[in-house]
Formats: C-alpha cells, sequence, structure tokens
C-alpha cells in the first residue's frame, strides 16, 4: 500500500506514464491504418505559404530600413542641430537690466534722473498652460498663478490676462508696470515667490521739464519699444517690453545711457520649472552724461520769451547760444514746449491730443528743424564772399538811393530815400540793402558774385546742409539753384532772384541753429566747430575764411551795436556785436524777426540767434537777445 500511494496516489507518475505511451501507440496504428486522417493533419499544421513569407521578410526589411535611415539621419547628419535644440529647451536666459547713465548739465544740475519703479515680468517658458496640468506639484493653470499676483500686487486678473494676451510669442512678457513699492516691500521681506513671475527694478525717468518745458526738446525722454523698433533692436537684447530713448539726448546716445544687460542661465525641468543657476552675469549700468547746456541760461531764455510775448499776439519763437569756441551748445530753447515726463510716465490720450492740435505746435523742436528765410542775419557771410573774391574792399562804396531800379521792378531798401555812400562797415550795421544787391548781382557796371557763388560762400558758413548736432531731427535748410528753380518751377533763374538771394530773402532756409554756428565762425575770427551737446564730444574746427577778412566783418558787426540797428546792447556790462534781420516769408503774413550776435567781442564766449515767428521788425528779436545776454554775462 504504501508502495502504490508514493507510485500512483501521491505524485501518480506510474499510471499517467503508462497512459500516455498507450495513447500515442494507438495513434500511430491509427495512421498506418488510415493515410487520409495523416494527410488532412499535415495540411491544417503545414508553414505558411514560401510567397507570402517572401513579401513579408522584404517588407520588414524596408521598415527596418527607414528607421534606421531616419536614426541616422536625426543623429548623424543633424545630430547638432536636434542636439542644440534639446539644449536650448533645457537652457533658460532672463535678462538683468542695467541702469540708465543719469544726465547733468555743465554744472552739475540733474537733468534726467531714474526713479525708483517696479514691474512684474512674467515667463512664458516656466508658466503654466491656460488647461489645468501637471506642470507644478499640484494642479494649477496659468490664471491660478495670476490670481495669486493679483492678490499680491493689488492688481485685476483681467489686467493680468489681457497684457498677457497681447504679448505676443515673446519669452518675457510684462504684466504690470508701476508696481506699489509698500506692495512690493511686502512681498518681498515675506520670502514668497509665484513660479514663472518675477518682480523687476525698472526705474522711469525724472526731468526738470516741468519747470523748464524747453530742455524736452534737448533731452527727450524715454518710452517703450514699438513693433518696428523691437523688430530692429530684438537682435541687440532688447525686449518687447524695455524702453528707448525718443527725441533729444536720450535718443542720440542710447547706446552709451542703456548700459550693457546682465544675465541669469539656469537649468529647467521638463515642466519648464527652473532647476539651478548655470551663471550669473552682471548688468553694467549706462553712462552717466554732462551736457552743454547751461540748464539756468535755458530756464532764463524761456523766461525773457514768455516776458517779452505774453501781451502779444505771437507766442513762437526760438533762442539758441553757443560758445564760439568749441562749439559747445548752452541753451537750445524752442518756444512753446512740453513737459517729457508726461511721456516718460505715459501720457494720456486727451493730453497727447491736445499737444498735437495746439496751433504752436509745443512738440516742434524749431531752433533745429524750423526752417525761416535768413532775413539780413545773413550779409555778413555774403559781405565776407565779397572781400575774399576780391570783387570789393573795405573802402568800397556803393550809393545808396532808396532801393535798386531794375526794369519794371524795384527792389528797395528799408529806410525810404536810402542810406547815402555805403560801405562794408555801414551796409552791415544799418542793414542796407543796396550794397548786397550790389555785391550779390551787380548791375551794368559792377559785377557781383552771382547765385553759385553766394550760395558755395553760404554753405561754407554751414548753411544748405546739417550741422551734424548730436540730436536727432534736424532740419538742413535750403539753399536754391539755377537749376533747381527750372526744375521744380519751370522758370529760368533771373537777376532779380540772386537781388533777393543776396540779401536773405527769396528761397533760402536757415535753421537758428545754423545760424548761430555762422556767426559763431565769425566771432572766432574764422573758425567753425560742429555744435554738440555732450562735454568732450566736439570735433576740430574748420576755416571758413581768412582771419583778416573776418575781423573786417566783426568790426563792422561790432558797430552795429555802436552805432546802427542793434544799439540797445549797448546796456551790455561788456561789449557785444550783433545783426539783425526782418525775413519776409508770406505776403499776407508779419515777417519773423532776426536778431544774432555774440560777446564779449574781444574774446567772445557766447554766440546767440533769436527769431521770433511774425515777430514784425529786429525791435523785437533784439531785446529778447540782449536781456539774455545782459543775464549771462553779469558776474554773478
Amino acid at each position: 500500500m504504501k508502495s502504490e500511494e508514493n507510485g500512483n496516489g501521491i505524485f501518480g507518475i506510474g499510471e499517467a506514464a503508462g497512459d500516455w505511451a498507450m495513447s500515442v501507440e494507438s495513434n500511430v496504428d491509427d495512421v498506418m491504418a488510415d493515410p487520409s486522417r495523416s494527410m488532412s493533419r499535415a495540411t491544417v499544421s503545414s508553414p505558411i505559404d514560401r510567397r507570402r513569407f517572401l513579401w513579408g521578410v522584404l517588407a520588414f526589411t524596408l521598415v527596418g530600413a527607414i528607421f534606421l535611415s531616419k536614426s541616422a539621419y536625426l543623429q548623424v547628419v543633424n545630430g547638432n542641430h536636434y542636439r542644440a535644440l534639446a539644449e536650448a529647451n533645457r537652457i533658460r536666459v532672463h535678462a538683468i537690466p542695467a541702469h540708465r547713465g543719469i544726465l547733468v548739465d555743465r554744472n552739475n544740475i540733474p537733468l534726467a534722473e531714474n526713479l525708483p519703479s517696479f514691474r512684474l515680468v512674467g515667463y512664458t517658458s516656466i508658466l503654466p498652460p491656460q488647461t489645468k496640468a501637471w506642470s507644478w506639484p499640484f494642479i494649477v493653470t496659468r490664471q491660478d498663478i495670476f490670481s495669486q499676483a493679483a492678490a499680491a500686487f493689488n492688481l485685476t486678473l483681467a489686467e493680468l490676462e489681457k497684457n498677457a494676451n497681447e504679448a505676443g510669442d515673446v519669452e518675457e512678457i510684462l504684466l504690470a508696470k508701476d508696481l506699489s513699492y509698500e506692495k512690493v516691500l511686502s512681498f518681498m521681506s515675506s520670502g514668497r515667490s509665484i513660479p514663472g513671475l518675477s518682480v523687476e527694478l525698472a526705474p522711469k525717468r525724472g526731468y526738470p521739464t516741468d519747470a523748464i518745458p524747453s530742455l524736452s526738446h534737448v533731452i527727450g525722454y524715454t518710452s517703450g519699444v514699438n513693433e518696428a523698433e523691437y523688430a530692429a533692436l530684438r537682435d541687440e537684447g532688447y525686449r518687447s517690453f524695455d524702453t528707448i530713448g525718443k527725441q533729444g539726448v536720450e535718443s542720440s546716445h542710447e547706446a552709451e545711457l542703456r548700459g550693457t544687460y546682465g544675465e541669469d542661465v539656469f537649468e529647467v525641468n521638463a515642466q519648464g520649472a527652473p532647476l539651478r543657476i548655470l551663471s550669473h552675469t552682471d548688468p553694467v549700468d549706462g553712462q552717466n552724461l554732462k551736457l552743454t547746456i547751461d540748464a539756468r541760461l535755458q530756464a532764463y531764455s524761456e523766461l525773457v520769451l514768455a516776458n517779452h510775448l505774453k501781451n502779444r499776439s505771437v507766442k513762437r519763437a526760438a533762442v539758441v547760444a553757443m560758445n564760439p569756441q568749441n562749439g559747445e551748445v548752452l541753451a537750445l530753447v524752442s518756444y512753446p514746449a512740453y513737459d517729457a515726463n508726461k511721456f516718460s510716465k505715459g501720457i494720456s490720450q486727451e493730453d497727447y491730443d491736445r499737444l498735437v492740435n495746439d496751433p504752436n505746435a509745443p512738440l516742434f523742436p524749431r531752433a533745429t528743424a524750423g526752417t525761416y528765410p535768413s532775413g539780413s542775419t545773413i550779409k555778413p557771410f555774403f559781405a565776407t564772399a565779397a572781400l575774399a573774391e576780391g570783387i570789393v574792399t573795405p573802402q568800397t562804396t556803393f550809393l545808396s538811393t532808396g532801393g535798386l531800379q531794375l526794369g519794371d521792378r524795384f527792389f528797395p531798401d528799408w529806410r525810404p530815400g536810402g542810406h547815402g555812400l555805403t560801405n562794408v562797415y555801414h551796409a552791415i550795421a544799418d542793414s542796407v540793402n543796396t550794397y548786397f544787391y550790389m555785391i550779390g548781382g551787380g548791375n551794368e557796371s559792377f559785377k557781383g558774385l552771382g547765385i553759385e557763388k553766394l550760395m558755395d560762400w553760404a554753405r561754407k558758413f554751414g548753411l544748405g546742409i546739417k550741422t551734424g548736432i548730436d540730436l536727432p531731427g534736424e532740419a538742413a535748410g535750403f539753399l536754391p539753384s539755377k537749376a533747381w528753380k527750372q526744375e521744380v518751377k519751370g522758370e529760368p533763374w533771373y537777376i532779380g532772384d540772386t537781388y533777393n538771394a543776396s540779401i536773405g530773402q527769396g528761397d533760402i532756409l536757415v535753421t537758428p541753429l545754423q545760424m548761430v554756428r555762422g556767426t559763431a565762425a565769425v566771432a572766432n575770427n574764422g573758425l567753425m566747430y560742429t555744435p554738440h551737446l555732450v562735454i568732450g564730444g566736439g570735433s576740430s574746427a574748420v576755416s571758413v575764411a581768412d582771419p583778416k577778412t573776418v575781423s573786417i566783418i566783426r568790426d563792422a558787426m561790432r558797430t552795429t551795436v555802436t552805432n546802427g540797428t542793434a544799439s540797445s546792447l549797448q546796456q551790455l556790462p561788456v561789449t557785444a556785436a550783433g545783426k539783425t534781420g526782418t525775413a519776409q516769408w508770406n505776403a499776407k503774413k508779419v515777417p519773423h524777426s532776426w536778431f544774432t550776435g555774440f560777446a564779449p567781442f574781444d574774446h567772445p564766449t557766447i554766440a546767440i540767434a533769436v527769431i521770433v515767428e511774425e515777430g514784425g521788425d529786429a525791435t523785437l528779436a533784439t531785446p529778447v537777445a540782449r536781456d539774455i545776454l545782459q543775464w549771462y554775462l553779469t558776474p554773478r
């Protein structure tokens, strides 16, 4: 019994083996007796058809070859490219703004400062999507992030979402600016952080233009980049919400003032969350610039204009003052003006419309971009030309009897009955037109310079071309020619056109800055500098005429003060020289009033040009210049 249990009861090996052997033997006998059974079973269990097998192998080989070739293409041929893309997905770079350089005047009076301001910046690669996603240790959406920020900084969710949606396809987006200082301080001191957001110190510019509006045309302002500017500057490291200099020195010296941004480079995980800082580069703050402008002279010039024009219908004028010895611009006043702070802080549409629609055009920098007939202020330049070309000497005289008759046209002197015998000194001092008609156009008995030489000498004194001042938007003015008149007006050049040009009328157009530069060249014995606004930014002088020739013109301009049309300047504490002018520009309008001059006469430290639009004769521009010079030249 025991052996049976071991053989069959517990394991059952003997009995099972016997049954299996008998079954196999029975099946073999059946097959031998009936071969059809064997064929039937062989047919059911036969291998796949050979043709199909070959096609299958071919298809499998082809698919494998495609995968292998694609893998080789991605890893071998374009391996570096995709490796770089993968690395880019792993690395994030965040900019660290530099502090913008400040501006001061020649006496270190601040002209542009950085005022503390904070903004909220979002990073699209780190912010979660709008829909729910396992982007963080909990289910979170971008709306959840914005809700946290809105509560922390007293903002609205709608405002944040609107700014994010309008930012476009950029890495960094400006979500809010001008954050409350108290809210920022509270948030930072709490040690909290909001994923995908950061608070940046983004100083705003502050200017003294609320008190001295005319400085706005000199300094300009900073404002956010527009789409065109961003497209042009993106490769230089600008972000879509960065500020940039607009107008004035802020624009022309943008590169120096902006500085160089720093950056944090860090590694992120698959969801874009930062893991560790890889490198840090400190920003380099912008360069501080000291301007040639004297802010007090600028303010006083503006005040003088306001006082002289307050009881008159005329409201537009310009004053430019410059050191003739080096080209430093001391004052650059376009009147009226505007407050640059409004643009820097973000001007309202109402305020902007008011400025744009103002008939006196306060946004227009007339000192550098306004173009006007020069009137008689151009006469010293043409007198220099006549002396240098040898067609007259200091002793040459012409008889002024009230004007010059040419056929049926009469070209008058400003004084009825004329000025009598006139040499170069008297011609400039008393602004005698007949003298300049003769040296310009001549007559049957005297050959004048002609329009070509007149314009050549005008260019030598810097007219008809930009001065090169470091400001945007400067106008070049205009000098006419025979070819221009024929092409534009369809008329030949007449001798009468030359007569008009020789006294600064007709088609000649100049800017106040050009006139002060030419006058400064006379003051500086023929040496002319490029006007500039940054200390140390000047250029070498060019000679426009022989000093001996220029000294004659200087003496003649001195006579304008001692015994001519600018005698009111005798009140100054130092000797001065000058030239008055009246510029006709419209037969139905009042002419412009001009004055240019310099002082002290023996060693000039200031040259000045004043124009009052529709100011009438020189009795308006001259007292403006006198009062400004009086203040500047009086020891304090």
